[in-house]
């Protein structure tokens, strides 16, 4: 599959994210759902945290209390007391309603059976033709993480533009490192593969766009990682990642700020693990522009009727890379944030 024949799809602000909650109970769609969870967020943050040197530290500290976020905004991750940079980690999906121009900022889709080079390219929108409403290009996470980089490292932002700047680069560097985010099969990043999940069935939500929960994406950015946390604080989470991953950090950190890097091993490990350790494979869509899962020959449909029932195999394939996942972005913000205030 060549590259000229990828058109990425357009977007739209509500159907991009469907909402996978519990995994103990019942999925049911709430506010906009979050990469990784509120956890997950907090603790790349709170490991980037154990990380930073004192200057950097302070700087973040000092960012976050002058440009406060609006004590009016309804915020879905309410754990309380909470340090700083971790209640900063989950604001950039709250922020959607006054911050619709960064719908497409927290992923980037690249297709499966993409060939690894320019992946720019992926941050185009192009039109879906049975669509009567034109698409609007707002880019992609790996865009985002340089433009926002640049108005924090500027001294003409003021402190409101550079405090949310520095809450978007925490919360998409943990986007980008959501394989989920990664990666599209015209499904949305998983969200138009229905699944069922440790013995919960997977529901049609919407039969207009044909939306179901829960679907691999939402299992991806929740239900995976809460299973695997079993009942853990946020912080004693991050300890426990931090810990376990010790050894592979200094490489990770060696490797450098390359975003278009950091999104194709995301990509990778949604090929190879995502997809590839589903108990029923999934075919490499030839690549086609969608509104939502109605598209591509109602591909929500057909992917339901392919009955998807993941169970403790899967989750013990992709715990340890969500783990890993977690880890490596709190290693990588941490790093980013050091050599802005070494």
């Amino acid at each position: 599959m060549t590259a000229d024949r990828i058109l990425k799809a357009n977007v739209s602000k509500w159907a991009r994210y469907f909402c996978v909650i519990s995994a103990a109970a019942i999925f049911l769609c709430g506010p906009a759902a979050h990469a990784w969870g509120c956890q997950g967020h907090e603790a790349v943050a709170l490991i980037a945290q154990m990380h930073l040197n004192p200057r950097a530290l302070a700087m973040v500290n000092q960012i976050l209390k002058d440009g406060p976020i609006d004590a009016t905004l309804n915020r879905y991750c309410k754990e309380p007391n909470l340090d700083p940079i971790a209640d900063a980690s989950t604001w950039a999906d709250d922020a959607r309603s006054i911050h619709p121009e960064a719908t497409n900022w927290h992923f980037i889709d690249i297709p499966r059976g993409a060939s690894k080079g320019d992946i720019e390219k992926y941050c185009e929108v192009l039109p879906d033709p049975a669509s009567q409403t034109p698409p609007v290009s707002t880019g992609c996470v790996t865009k985002a993480l340089r433009e926002q980089l640049a108005i924090l490292r500027s001294a003409q932002s003021g402190a409101q533009q550079r405090a949310d700047a520095l809450r978007f680069v925490i919360h998409f560097v943990g986007d980008i490192h959501q394989p989920m985010h990664d990666i599209t099969n015209n499904d949305r990043g998983g969200n138009c593969v229905a699944v069922g999940y440790m013995g919960i069935a997977s529901q049609l939500r919407n039969p207009q766009t044909e939306s179901y929960s829960p679907n691999l994406h939402g299992v991806w950015d929740t239900n995976i990682l809460v299973t695997n946390e079993n009942g853990k604080t946020v912080q004693q989470f991050a300890a426990e990642l931090n810990t376990a991953f010790a050894g592979q950090m200094d490489g990770w950190r060696a490797s450098g700020s390359d975003f278009d890097a950091w999104a194709w091993e995301g990509h990778l490990l949604a090929e190879d693990v995502a997809y590839g350790k589903l108990p029923t494979a999934i075919p490499v869509e030839t690549p086609v522009a969608l509104n939502d899962c109605s598209g591509d020959n109602n591909i929500g449909n057909r992917m339901f009727a392919l009955h998807e029932d993941l169970e403790q195999p899967y989750q013990d394939a992709a715990a340890p890379v969500v783990r890993q996942q977690i880890a490596k972005a709190g290693t990588r913000l941490a790093m980013l944030l050091n050599e802005i205030w070494p």
